[in-house]
């Protein structure tokens, strides 16, 4: 009887797209921990930054978002807070809950953090849009079938 679908040794082309995404992984940490020096941020404070310039979040969803334990966030989101990037607000839906937001000058710096990320822009750019449009559907397939972060 064959061996459940999930048990199965890994082929060669996915053992080498594998190592493809984890060298694309590590070159995007790189970029993106440079790109957060220059603004005088740590790589994490640089990608809560960016979450909360999207929309503003409880302190245990960015802990899962980060994949770390809520006190690390305290200390991100403080250090952040006396740079005047982020403020902590109550959440209009349940008011014992503080949310964490990025301010105007926050958010200039998560946007001007994702221009500058050389190799997440430049490879892409070589790729005709039709190419970076299967791209997409392509990482979205495997974020989808893997489950919601």
């Amino acid at each position: 009887m064959p061996a459940p679908e999930k048990h199965r040794a890994p082929d060669t082309l996915t053992l080498e797209v594998v190592d493809l995404i984890g060298e694309v992984v590590a070159r995007y940490y790189a970029d993106y921990e440079e790109a957060a020096g220059e603004h005088a941020l740590t790589g994490a404070q640089a990608r809560l930054l960016h979450l909360l310039s999207v929309e503003p979040l409880p302190m245990r969803r960015l802990a899962v978002r980060l994949k770390c334990e809520p006190s690390n966030v305290t200390g991100i989101v403080d250090r952040l807070e006396a740079r005047g990037l982020v403020e902590r607000r109550p959440d209009p839906a349940d008011r014992r809950v503080k949310l964490a937001a990025a301010t105007d000058e926050g958010r200039r710096i998560a946007r001007d953090l994702r221009q500058s990320l050389r190799f997440a822009r430049e490879p892409l750019a070589g790729l005709a849009e039709e190419e970076r449009g299967a791209l997409r559907g392509l990482l979205r397939r495997m974020l989808e079938a893997d489950g919601p972060s």
